[in-house]
């Protein structure tokens, strides 16, 4: 007969409250609140594996508000038993199998988290501890510490009009955060991924956790791109976009003909690759294809009639050839336009307010040697 495993008191479960190592160290976390909850907001390290899933929530909230917690606990533990108890558990196993340096949490580290506890313990002789305070405290403390590392932290901003490969440099230098790859989005009206941008709580989380890395120890300066406010349908944080805003600016520059390559290979090449993979080659080409027009109708006011009607014209062109033959050439005529008659003059306009901050202008092998000169910023590989 197995072993029979002994019994554990809320007293000999675990607790732990030391975030700053938790987030510094990426943790694996396991989620145990319902999937509705996790998709609200949760962290990078976090799978979610529920206790109780969303329409057993429902219940067991129902039940507590109309007959108290120990009708509503009484509840959950008819709901999930049995075959279906041993099932989550199994769950929970083997994400410590795989993680066994993993932390568990629930919204407030209450009844949920202990639970799972104790049920790893008393069925399967596991140890995991649990956070104090569960997804509540380290939300707090992700919000205490984006504004407290956010005015003390050295960004360089790096701009440049659109297309001199801001997003290429960035990931070239060894400290630097991406605001765009943390926000799934590539900062434009044309931006957008296949998959979905993470929520707004995701993004902040994301932010305060690359935020808190890059402020720790001498807090050497780090490089990031400059943004507009919002990136797609995500906003940076007011505190930690006032500091970007006093930051010193960096302008990367680069030729027409340069920006429009990069620009091809980002909108023409790479994003329909994404498409492709998520959709099959047909069905993938036209929703590539939907995204650019629409992305195009978006800014059809800024573009004004005239202007909006011949991008259209050029695009409708180029995406005709494209399915045709595979042509990628007459993508340069839309891109091109955009570049020189559209976003240059934007770009214009945003720096006349930015001048005084501008500290060096080069291509990319110079503005690289510059930070590694001034800020100590070295870069991944040769220029």
């Amino acid at each position: 007969m197995p072993k029979e495993l002994p019994s554990i008191s809320s007293r000999d479960l675990e607790q732990i409250d030391n975030l700053h190592a938790l987030f510094l160290d990426d943790t694996p976390l396991m989620d145990v609140r319902a999937p509705v909850e996790f998709a609200e907001g949760a962290f990078p390290s976090a799978e979610n594996h529920p206790l109780i899933d969303d329409s057993e929530r429902q219940r067991i909230g129902t039940t507590y508000k109309d007959q108290g917690q120990q009708q509503a606990i009484a509840l959950g533990e008819q709901l999930v038993s049995g075959t279906l108890k041993a099932a989550r558990i199994e769950n929970w196993s083997a994400f410590l199998r795989r993680h066994p340096g993993a932390a568990l949490y629930c919204f407030r580290g209450g009844k949920r988290s202990e639970i799972s506890q104790r049920w790893l313990f008393e069925e399967r002789g596991i140890h995991c501890p649990r956070v104090r305070g569960g997804y509540k405290a380290m939300r707090r403390f992700l919000l205490e510490q984006l504004d407290q590392n956010s005015p003390a932290s050295r960004p360089v901003v790096i701009g440049g009009r659109t297309g001199v490969g801001k997003t290429r440099l960035l990931t070239h230098c060894a400290t630097h955060i991406d605001l765009e790859a943390l926000a799934n989005h590539r900062g434009s009206a044309y931006g957008g991924h296949v998959a979905p941008q993470p929520t707004q709580i995701n993004f902040e989380n994301a932010l305060s956790i690359t935020l808190l890395k890059h402020t720790q120890g001498d807090n050497p300066h780090f490089v990031v791109e400059d943004e507009s406010r919002n990136i797609g349908s995500r906003h940076v944080p007011k505190v930690f976009f006032e500091r970007l805003e006093t930051a010193p600016l960096v302008l990367l520059e680069a030729s027409h003909e340069e920006r429009v390559e990069i620009t091809l290979q980002e909108y023409a090449q790479d994003a329909l690759a994404e498409f492709r993979n998520k959709y099959g080659d047909t069905h993938g080409f036209q929703r590539w294809a939907d995204s650019l027009r629409t992305s195009t109708d978006r800014i059809q006011r800024r573009l004004g009639g005239e202007r909006h009607a011949l991008v259209r014209k050029l695009l409708d062109q180029a995406i005709e050839r494209h399915a045709q033959d595979g042509e990628i050439e007459p993508h340069r005529a839309w891109v091109g336009f955009l570049l020189r008659d559209y976003y240059d003059g934007m770009y214009e306009y945003q720096l006349r307010k930015k001048t005084e901050r501008v500290v060096f202008r080069g291509n990319r092998a110079e503005v690289l040697a510059f930070l590694n000169h001034e800020y100590g910023v070295s870069s991944k590989g040769p220029a």
